[in-house]
Parts: C-alpha cells; sequence; structure tokens
C-alpha cells in the first residue's frame, strides 16, 4: 500500500496543471480516478475544516501556489507558515477562532503580490488578540490589494482615533468589506484633515477613493456617516451599512431624513442596502419619515436595487415613492415595515419597472391583493414573503403562475396544504428553493401533492422546519420521488424521526449514485423521535456528500462526538445553529456547484480516509451495553 506521505506528494505534485488526475499507483481501496478542485494554481476547501497533519502535506511541496481558501476551523497560529506563503495573490480564510493578529501581519510582510484577502473570525477565542501594529503590517506590506474583507469585529482591538490606519491601503482597493467598525471611527476615517503649514488652506486626499463597493456593519448609522461616505467615496457604485443597536440611539447619534438626502452625492450608486436589526435591541430608525424617502427618491434615480430595513415611520407614501421613482430597479427589499400596507402596489402596471428579486420579510399588513398585483411582473426570479403572516393561499394562486420563480419564501405564512397545490403543474417547473418554515396548517398532504413522482423537478433546497403536523410519511413521499434534493431542513418537526433517516440515507436519484447522494446538509435539530438508530445510518457509505449536519447533541453525546470524528468533512451542529451558506442566490448554477461538489467528496474521501470508524463504532457499543443494563 502506498505511504501516507507519498499519497500527499503525488497529489501536491499535480496541483498546478490538472483537474483530473489518474493514480494508478494508489491502494485498490481508492478510487483510481481522484478529482481535484484545484483549479490551474488554486486550492480550495471551504466546506471542509482539515486538521495541520493535513494540510501541511498538501501545500508545502507547492511553491507556485497562487490562490488558497480554507476552513481554518481546526488550525491555530502553528500554521501561519505554511498559509502566508510569497506567491499567493488571493487568500480567503474563515472561521480564523484560534489565530491571533500574528496571522494579519505575517500575511502583509510576505504576501507582497497580494491581490485579494478575505479573513473571518480571526481571534475570537478566548485569549487570542490582534494589534494596531499587525493591520499596519498587513496594509503597509500588501499594497496592491484589490479586495479587502476583514470579517470581525475591528472595534474590540483598536481605538477610537485609529481609524486613521487604513489611509494606508492600496489606492487599488475597489472592494472593502469590514465585520464590524465603530461609526465614530468609519466618520474619522473618511473626513479629510487640513494640512499644516503653507498648505493650511487645502485638505489632505481622501482614503479609499477607488472604492467601488462598500460593506460594513458599525454600531449605530448616523446621518454623519453617510455624509462622511457620500463626499468622500466618489467612485461608489454599492453600499450596504447596517447596525445593531444596543439601545435606542439619541437624536445626535442617528440617522435622520437629512441623513438620507446626502446619499449618493455623485449619482453613481447602483445599489443601497440600509437596514438596522432588531438582534439585541427592538430598535428602529424612529426619525426617518416620508419626508427622507423624497429625498432618497430624488438622488436615486439611476438606482438597480434598494434595501430598506427597520424602517417604522415610513408609510404606503414613501415606499411608493422608491418604486414609482427608480425606473431601473429590478430588486426591491423591505425588512420589517409596519406601515407598508397593499396601497404601496396598488398602480405597479403603471411603473415601467421589471422586478426580479422581491423581499418583503415582516411586513404584516400586507395581504393577498398585494402580491397579485406584484405578480403582474411576470420576471420575479425571488420572491422573499417571510414573516407576512396575512397571507393565505391566494397568494400561492396568484405566484404559481410566475414562469422564471426560482426561490419562494413563505415562511410564517397563513398558507395550507390547498395553497401548496397551486404551485403544481406551474411554478414547480422552475423553483429551485422553497422554504414554509413555521406554516403551522400544513400536514404531510401537500407533500404528498408536491412529489407524487409525475415529473421531474429542478428543487434542490426545501426547509420543512418547525411544522409541528409533519411526520415520516411526508419523507417518504419525498424519497420516493427521487428529487434530486440538495438542502433539507427539518429542524423541530417532533414527529420526525429514525425512518425518515432511514428513508432518506437509502434514496437513489441516479441509478449510478450510492445511496443519498444528493443531500449535502440536512437538518435534524430538535426532531422529537430521533434516537441512536439514525446514526447507523449517517455513517459511511451512507450520506456521502454530506457537508452539514444538525442534531440534538442530548441523543447520545458519545456518538455524535464520534460520528463528528469518524467524518471530519462533516460539520455537526448540535446547538441550534442555522447551517450552511446563506448569502448563496446563484440558482442558475445550481447544477454547476453541485457537479463540483461531486469532485470534492471523492478528493475529501481520499485525503481523509476512513478514520474514526473504529471508534464510532466503540461508542455505539457501549450505548447499547448501557441501554441493556439498564433494562
Amino acid at each position: 500500500m502506498l505511504h501516507l506521505s507519498a499519497r500527499w506528494l503525488l497529489l501536491a505534485k499535480h496541483f498546478r496543471a490538472v483537474s483530473l488526475v489518474s493514480s494508478p499507483s494508489l491502494p485498490t481501496s481508492t478510487s483510481s480516478f481522484v478529482f481535484l478542485i484545484f483549479v490551474a494554481v488554486g486550492f480550495g476547501f471551504q466546506n471542509v475544516s482539515l486538521s495541520m497533519e493535513t494540510v501541511r502535506p498538501l501545500l508545502y511541496p507547492n511553491q507556485q501556489l497562487s490562490s488558497l481558501k480554507l476552513d481554518c476551523g481546526r488550525l491555530g497560529n502553528s500554521s501561519i507558515d505554511i498559509l502566508a506563503r510569497p506567491s499567493l495573490r488571493e487568500i480567503s480564510l474563515h472561521n480564523c477562532r484560534d489565530f491571533s493578529g500574528d496571522l494579519i501581519s505575517e500575511i502583509g510582510r510576505k504576501c507582497k503580490d497580494l491581490r485579494l484577502l478575505c479573513l473571518g473570525s480571526v481571534a475570537e477565542k478566548v485569549g487570542r488578540s490582534i494589534s494596531r501594529c499587525a493591520l499596519e503590517d498587513l496594509l503597509n506590506g500588501c499594497s496592491h490589494l484589490e479586495v479587502l474583507a476583514l470579517m470581525f469585529d475591528l472595534s474590540l482591538y483598536l481605538r477610537p482615533g485609529d481609524g486613521r490606519i487604513f489611509g494606508l491601503v492600496s489606492d487599488k482597493l475597489t472592494h472593502l468589506e469590514l465585520g464590524h467598525i465603530s461609526s465614530r471611527m468609519m466618520t474619522q476615517l473618511l473626513t479629510p484633515t487640513e494640512m499644516s503649514g503653507q498648505d493650511s488652506n487645502r485638505v489632505a486626499s481622501t482614503v479609499l477613493q477607488n472604492v467601488q463597493q462598500l460593506r460594513l456593519s458599525v454600531d449605530c448609522i448616523t446621518d454623519g456617516v453617510v455624509k462622511a461616505i457620500s463626499n468622500s467615496l466618489t467612485s461608489l457604485i454599492d453600499l450596504d451599512i447596517r447596525d445593531a443597536p444596543l439601545e435606542d440611539p439619541r437624536q445626535l447619534s442617528d440617522l435622520t431624513d437629512f441623513g438620507l438626502h446626502e446619499i449618493n452625492q455623485n449619482g453613481k450608486l447602483k445599489h443601497l442596502s440600509l437596514i438596522r436589526s432588531q438582534e439585541f435591541h427592538p430598535t428602529y430608525f424612529r426619525r426617518v419619515s416620508d419626508q427622507g424617502m423624497l429625498f432618497l427618491a430624488d438622488k436615486c434615480l439611476g438606482m438597480e436595487s434598494i434595501c430598506l430595513g427597520g424602517f417604522c415611520r415610513v408609510t404606503d407614501a414613501g415606499f411608493k415613492t422608491i418604486l414609482h421613482s427608480c425606473a431601473s430597479l429590478s430588486k426591491f427589499s423591505i425588512y420589517h415595515g409596519p406601515k407598508l400596507t397593499d396601497l404601496v402596489f396598488h398602480d405597479i402596471l403603471a411603473t415601467t419597472l421589471s422586478l426580479s428579486h422581491v423581499s418583503l420579510r415582516r411586513c404584516h399588513l400586507l395581504t393577498d391583493h398585494a402580491i397579485q398585483k406584484l405578480a403582474s411582473s411576470l420576471k420575479l426570479e425571488n420572491l422573499d414573503l417571510r414573516g407576512c403572516r396575512n397571507l393565505r393561499d391566494e397568494t400561492l394562486k396568484a405566484v404559481s403562475h410566475l414562469p422564471k420563480l426560482k426561490v419562494l419564501l413563505l415562511d410564517g405564512t397563513d398558507i395550507s396544504d390547498t395553497g401548496l397545490s397551486y404551485l403544481k403543474g406551474g411554478v414547480l417547473a422552475s423553483l429551485v428553493s422553497l422554504s414554509v418554515r413555521g406554516c403551522r396548517n400544513l400536514t404531510d398532504k401537500f407533500m404528498s401533492t408536491l412529489f407524487d413522482g409525475s415529473s421531474k423537478m429542478p428543487l434542490r433546497e426545501l426547509d420543512l422546519s418547525n411544522l409541528p403536523n409533519l411526520t415520516d410519511g411526508a419523507i417518504f413521499a419525498l424519497a420516493k420521488s427521487g428529487a434530486p434534493i440538495t438542502k433539507l431542513q427539518l429542524r423541530e418537526c417532533r414527529l420526525i424521526g429514525d425512518p425518515s433517516v432511514m428513508a432518506l440515507a437509502s434514496t437513489r436519484v441516479h441509478e449510478d449514485e450510492c445511496p443519498g447522494s444528493s443531500l449535502s446538509l440536512l437538518d435534524l435539530y430538535d426532531c422529537g423521535s430521533i434516537t441512536q438508530l439514525s446514526f447507523k445510518w449517517l455513517k459511511k457509505p451512507f450520506f456521502p456528500r454530506l457537508k452539514w449536519l444538525g442534531i440534538t447533541g442530548s441523543v447520545n453525546r458519545d456518538i455524535v462526538d464520534a460520528l463528528a470524528r469518524r467524518r471530519p468533512q462533516l460539520q455537526v451542529s448540535c446547538r441550534g445553529e442555522e447551517l450552511g451558506n446563506d448569502g448563496e442566490d446563484d440558482w442558475d448554477s445550481a447544477d454547476i456547484h453541485q457537479h463540483i461538489e461531486a469532485q470534492e467528496d471523492e478528493l475529501e474521501q481520499w485525503i481523509l480516509g476512513d478514520e474514526g470508524d473504529v471508534e464510532m463504532e466503540d461508542a455505539e457499543e457501549e450505548s447499547e451495553e448501557d441501554a441493556s443494563e439498564e433494562d
């Protein structure tokens, strides 16, 4: 049998040039063809958390690597030397919780030719920290950066006056995303400073002047930060700002109508998102009225997408002004609009709008009449109606005729089995993602109607969470249909149990593939009838493409831990977290993503081997012995 280190060297040797490697010298237990997801000089493993022992031999021999994408959940400071490589032009590292600021500093010192950098969750583990010097090393050293995303809380490590260090950033930077920064620091960063001496009448040139896309999370969106962004970033095309205040902001430190008047001073903005989240405190933009929307509409005539969240004082008049003023608008999103009613869409046919994406989340006053008017836009591809509790079956009858609809999110609406039956033979032929989470009127009947096996569907993502009347019979209908579902969420369905897992594990989507081969995400958290029997069906060879699994840890913690060790490529969640990547909306490329995942799975299984099989079997035996002793 080929020695493990020789296998690594064989694999690393081919990183640069191939996407398919023939390896006849591999042992018979390994596939004769090992599919690689490394394209050209890139290495990517974002869905799998690899250990140091696995990463080192894969990366170390390759001195020409230019792109690196990793989930660093099992890595720490000891791996910095092999990650920060001079040849790299793109680095995307997620879940960097066990790294300190040394990672940031070393990237700045070694990766001088870097063009793209994305770092997530750096130093979130207790005992880790980031210094100002580390950020200075990064911004000084990487002078060619075009894309920079620092997805962690910068306010924990920088003092109020430290915002100026971003003045060191590359003048080639076009995309900037910051996980969290104080509004005061951002305002300071963008406010020009007066020069001294003979040039006292001049101001210093602003930083970030070539940035076209800016995405920020701040402590509180204020008039000051909006004005600073609008006045300083003269090339801005895409602006996304969100906050989640811990308390109601004071008048002088909040967004008002006058702040909206400052937006898009240069007239180049195409995409705008302003969201106030109620994550920590039930607070809203209480100082913005319809007058602010009039100001915004006047400045945003060429806008293509607008997302507004938390504007509790804005009425139909304000939102209607936006719709009727922005003739190029294709994406329109309102989150928690407590005063938005059906009247907003009453005369939408009088506009020239061609909406493709509409989100009206938690707009409680909307009724079926509004959706009937909205459905006149036959180009709708994405419709998010989550939390609109007054929507009933007539809404589904209206959207059932939309020929291009790919995403339909109905969480918490008042629909029934009859309403969902309207989708059969209509929009179901194009739908890729369907969510009916929390629609408490639903029973098994709608699943039998939708998945009767009479036609093939493009449906890939299905959220059936928190349906109190859903039983194993509904999952039997799904499994029998052979629908190629890749993401299935069943959390908090108390009547779902072991038979559902067995049925899904035995599903054959294609005759030449393994059982259950299509599922990459399965969320069974808090399903009341799941026992340790289900874990026998979560072992190999079942669910070979599974990347995310949600389960209740109290079922049997030892078996859960053994499963996680046995399948290290599988992210097992036991605390009720939402699984997977929420931001993905490129539904047209679902088939491509599935093909890439198939290649990735085969490679992962070869790399990770069958370690942990014995551990899980031992845990099962111990659990069975404990159960027999209790009997």
